[in-house]
């Protein structure tokens, strides 16, 4: 079963990013990530796996490895918890990036220093979090 809006999803991702964009959580549901193949992406999973033609590394989000972030544009997550939110927004804040949270239902938290936005594409419905200036 594909992640409903996920090609939506990744294309507001690739219009509107460049450089380093990293998936937090990537698991079994890689639909947003097959089809950001070819921009330069990093996938991070608690538990090794392999994505053929995709860098994976594995890294738990809450004690995050901080060289794999530097230089990201922007930061995405499918279906975390509010936990898993509030540890992407603090390693965001330090790495200067932007957020896109798809949560699983009404689940989605308040990120300090951040301002959050609800963008609709398509099928997609997911939040945009950009750094207040």
């Amino acid at each position: 079963m594909t992640l409903r809006g996920a090609q939506e999803l990744a294309e507001f991702i690739s219009k509107n990013y460049s450089g380093k964009i990293i998936e937090v959580g990537v698991g079994h549901r890689t639909d947003v990530a097959s089809y950001l193949r070819s921009l330069q992406l990093v996938v991070i999973d608690i538990k090794e796996c392999c994505l053929p033609g995709i860098e994976v590394e594995q890294d738990d989000i809450f004690s995050p490895k901080k060289e794999i972030y530097i230089g990201a544009s922007l930061i995405y997550s499918l279906r975390p918890s509010l936990e898993l939110q509030l540890a992407i927004g603090n390693l965001a804040r330090e790495v200067g990036a932007d957020i896109i949270i798809r949560p699983l239902e009404d689940e989605i938290a308040d990120i300090l220093g951040f301002t959050r936005r609800l963008e609709n594409r398509g099928q997609a419905r997911f939040y945009l979090f950009r750094q207040n200036p």
